[in-house]
């Protein structure tokens, strides 16, 4: 009885000893398992955004910038900010939270929403008009995507055609593109963003890829961007490009 329970704890014993060296040889791999410092090595492209409101936006704006914080694990949030301030404090409020590009949702009067993106401290900005917007919710949608993962971006032809155009393009990208192993992220690519030009406006939309090829449902929320301003500074500077066709709001 003695002997049988020495082999046990033997096998034991050399079972535990084998798994520790797999579990060695797994870390100076990376293979299947990721460390967190083998990861954070692989993530090189270190965007930051931060995503934050005026005060007094409308609850239909709030659901907004709430889906598009669940759709971009590398924002960072921060309290509403008061225009009277001035937007440029939006650039201490983004050095202090870590972040290298800012997604400003400003409303007036409840009515007209308006969107800046920016590069901090040198710019661009570019300051665009929400229009027609849906959050997930309100759609009621069949589409679904976990939360975390990375999206596809696909732009029309359109975007290269002008210059102001492929501008915001490559501003789209580093902001609502997911960077590659990002901590919060998740290792897989299950929805797109779609970004297409008509009428001289962006129409945004999310699908979620299904199993089946070419299958896509759509998830939300989706909303138009109309670009008003480019600016070649954060959130002023000289003016890059004015759309001639975009028509102001009537204040009451």
């Amino acid at each position: 009885m003695a002997k049988l329970n020495a082999l046990k704890k033997g096998k034991k014993n050399k079972n535990v000893a084998n798994k520790k060296a797999q579990q060695v040889e797994n870390l100076k791999n990376d293979t299947p398992e990721q460390t967190p410092k083998s990861l954070a090595k692989k993530w090189k492209n270190k965007q930051r955004v931060l995503l934050i409101s005026s005060r007094g936006v409308s609850y239909l704006a709030r659901h907004i910038l709430a889906n598009l914080k669940t759709m971009m694990p590398h924002t960072r949030s921060d309290s509403k900010f008061a225009r009277k301030h001035g937007l440029q404090e939006l650039n201490e409020v983004a050095e202090i939270r870590n972040c290298n590009k800012i997604m400003y949702l400003e409303m007036h009067k409840k009515q007209d929403a308006f969107l800046w993106i920016s590069a901090q401290p040198h710019g661009p900005s570019i300051k665009f008009s929400i229009e027609n917007m849906h959050t997930m919710e309100e759609l009621k949608l069949t589409g679904n995507c976990l939360k975390g993962s990375r999206p596809l971006l696909a732009f029309n032809d359109e975007f290269d055609s002008e210059p102001h155009w492929k501008l915001v393009k490559e501003m789209l990208i580093q902001v609502m593109g997911t960077p590659c192993h990002h901590p919060k992220s998740q290792p897989f690519v299950d929805h797109v963003l779609n970004f297409s030009i008509l009428d001289n406006k962006i129409w945004v939309r999310n699908y979620q890829i299904g199993d089946e090829l070419n299958s896509l449902a759509e998830v939300g929320p989706r909303f138009v961007l109309n670009p008003i301003k480019i600016f070649d500074g954060c959130f002023g500077g000289a003016v890059l490009y004015e759309n001639p066709k975009y028509i102001a709001p009537v204040v009451n």
